[in-house]
């Protein structure tokens, strides 16, 4: 047997674990496994009144995205000052007389 047959898709596929039950609610793990390793996506909550799907909330994730639009932001607002800043000239530009000419 060569290892490609033990190959996952890079797409992945759906686990679903074990169901555990409580008092009023039936849950059941959901994770997607990949060629490097699994990862909880969600579950499915099953009550009296429906069946309802609760996601994975990736934090870090999240934190990440956050952080890299601060620094784009940041950098576009510093190249845009940099280039074309937003107080007035300052400067005092003075001429050299001019010359009488004969």
């Amino acid at each position: 047997m060569s290892h490609r047959q033990y190959a996952v898709p890079a797409s992945g596929r759906l686990v679903y674990g074990d169901p555990i039950t409580t008092e009023h609610s039936t849950l059941i793990p959901v994770s997607r496994v990949r060629g490097d390793g699994s990862s909880a996506i969600g579950m499915f909550v099953v009550r009296e009144k429906g069946t309802t799907w609760v996601p994975v909330i990736d934090a870090d994730r999240i934190a990440t995205i956050g952080v890299i639009t601060g620094l784009i932001a940041a950098t576009l607002g510093s190249l845009a000052v940099l280039r074309k800043p937003p107080w007035p000239d300052n400067l005092i530009r003075m001429s050299a007389p001019k010359r009488a000419t004969d």
